[in-house]
């Protein structure tokens, strides 16, 4: 089977590297001016891992969508629809197409899948791989479990069997609302525990109790399965993004209260914004998104923004633990 990878980054350029592995054909697609593309044009290898010989490594977008049955995205997701009006030009609506990517569309809070679907992709032929592991973890060998969803049903399995290996032990996803919200808003959560790190450090377990609640309110008024936020692409990936010194999430926040500033992507920042728009939408209260938006959008000293943040928090009136 022919897989091409879009999008050749640290997350893409290791889902080539695991396709591979698993003896499937792929082609590892990124834009010729890019520098992720030229460090494994001239070396072969980035800082994550090193192609195999056998991955294809192109720039010829035409070539890699229509030559392969599942095309794999893994770009940044403010990215994806102009993308995917690039994508649309050539014959690819027959085309599987998987997204491993978290985040939410900034200007219309649409779940990256819904943007898919307006791009003229058919949800049949839609599924999103999402879930906890850092690629410094997987390419040492260390194993994690993560989750495939679509609302294709007979989709998603034969991806998760087809794709599981002794590195990773897929899940079928039961509710691709929360698989997507919860996905994308753990980078937010990454944030808030970046902060922490800084400001205080205990407060970590309340967040990962708190910051799961907060997620679910928001996926049962959008339609979905609450529990979705206890299950591996939001809760169960905290580990990996509000603990780890790999989180990009994670280090933007801890740099932010330290007054520095973190240049790689933190899908965090421009999700806090989407979430705040869904959550004007729905009418849920999300405190801990609101709180890490301030810190990110707002202006003045960073370091005092992230300070004022917890204080905003604490100063709440009392509520039920559960509360809707």
């Amino acid at each position: 089977m022919k897989i091409s990878v879009l999008g050749c980054g640290r997350w893409g350029s290791f889902i080539a590297w695991y396709l591979s592995r698993k003896g499937y054909e792929v082609t590892s697609w990124g834009p010729e001016t890019s520098d992720s593309y030229k460090i494994l044009r001239d070396t072969g290898r980035n800082e994550y891992v090193a192609l195999d010989e056998k991955i294809r490594l192109s720039c010829d977008l035409e070539e890699a969508v229509t030559s392969a049955e599942i095309i794999v995205i893994s770009i940044s997701a403010q990215g994806l629809r102009g993308f995917m009006q690039r994508i649309t030009q050539y014959h690819v609506r027959d085309k599987i197409f998987v997204l491993c990517m978290k985040g939410i569309e900034v200007e219309t809070g649409k779940r990256l899948s819904e943007v898919l679907t307006e791009s003229g992709i058919s949800p049949e032929k839609i599924a999103v791989w999402v879930g906890p592991g850092h690629i410094q973890s997987f390419v040492e060998g260390v194993p994690n479990c993560m989750v495939i969803d679509s609302q294709n049903e007979k989709l998603k399995r034969v991806l998760a069997d087809d794709f599981r290996s002794d590195l990773i032990r897929f899940y079928y996803g039961e509710d691709l609302i929360g698989t997507e919200i919860g996905a994308a808003a753990k980078n937010v959560m990454g944030i808030a525990a970046g902060i922490l790190d800084v400001v205080c450090v205990p407060l970590k377990g309340p967040l990962m109790s708190r910051g799961a609640r907060e997620v679910a309110r928001l996926i049962k008024a959008m339609g979905g399965n609450e529990l979705s936020a206890y299950g591996l692409a939001h809760l169960g990936d905290y580990e990996t993004t509000l603990f780890s010194p790999f989180s990009h999430n994670r280090m933007y926040g801890e740099m932010l209260a330290k007054g520095q500033r973190f240049e790689k992507l933190a899908e965090g920042v421009a999700t806090s914004k989407a979430m705040k728009l869904l959550e004007t939408k729905y009418g849920v209260e999300l405190p801990i998104t609101d709180a890490v938006y301030k810190v990110c959008y707002g202006e003045g000293d960073d370091e005092a923004r992230c300070r004022e943040a917890i204080d905003m928090l604490f100063s709440r009136p009392p509520k039920t633990e559960m509360y809707e």
